[in-house]
């Protein structure tokens, strides 16, 4: 009797509403998580792109969540912007000006970035912090990449010029960014395997 009790309360645990529920509750989690860490910016004199902790919050939510969450979290998180929450760092002008300016190409990379360092995560052999560092590596130069192309586009500036008002003042703390997110990552993974193995 006890033994069917307890396997009644697993089976009720994982089930498909459970499930459902907190994968929806993990994408709106990780828009609050990013909005969150857009407020944690430093405006830089030289450039109109601000330091600040959300290439970090994409990179985090990419190796935590599964493609499809990691991907409409950030989406979630671009619809709250656009629509005039306070989401979006300080320093710009909010909604959807934000992003169509200069630092709109990030913004806008973020969902296929989240996605694809997930995607990436998930297909390299074993998830441990030397994996999440590759994936999140990759997701970093296509924030990069994506900055500086939308920025090209807007301001029409000079290749060198858009390096350094784009790219390279953010590479050392980018690094560090991708070398946090992996780590977390990785603890995260590590005590979750802890406590399955402490439940069985």
């Amino acid at each position: 009797m006890a033994q069917t009790t307890a396997s009644s309360a697993v089976a009720s645990a994982y089930s498909p509403t459970r499930r459902i529920t907190l994968w929806i509750a993990s994408i709106v989690a990780g828009s609050a998580l990013v909005a969150l860490c857009a407020h944690v910016s430093v405006p830089l004199f030289f450039t109109p792109v601000p330091m600040t902790l959300q290439p970090f919050a994409v990179l985090l939510l990419g190796l935590l969540l599964d493609p499809v969450a990691a991907f409409s979290a950030l989406a979630l998180y671009l619809v709250e912007g656009a629509s005039g929450l306070p989401v979006f760092t300080p320093q710009g002008p909010g909604g959807i000006l934000q992003l169509i300016g200069p630092t709109g190409g990030y913004l806008m990379s973020y969902p296929f970035v989240a996605a694809l360092v997930s995607f990436v995560y998930r297909r390299l052999r074993g998830r441990r912090f030397s994996t999440g560092l590759i994936a999140a590596a990759a997701g970093d130069i296509l924030i990069l990449a994506s900055g500086a192309a939308w920025m090209a586009v807007v301001t029409h500036q000079h290749f060198s010029t858009l390096l350094s008002l784009s790219v390279v003042p953010f590479l050392p703390g980018d690094a560090l960014k991708v070398c946090a997110a992996a780590a977390i990552a990785a603890g995260w993974l590590r005590m979750r395997k802890t406590e399955e193995t402490i439940g069985h």
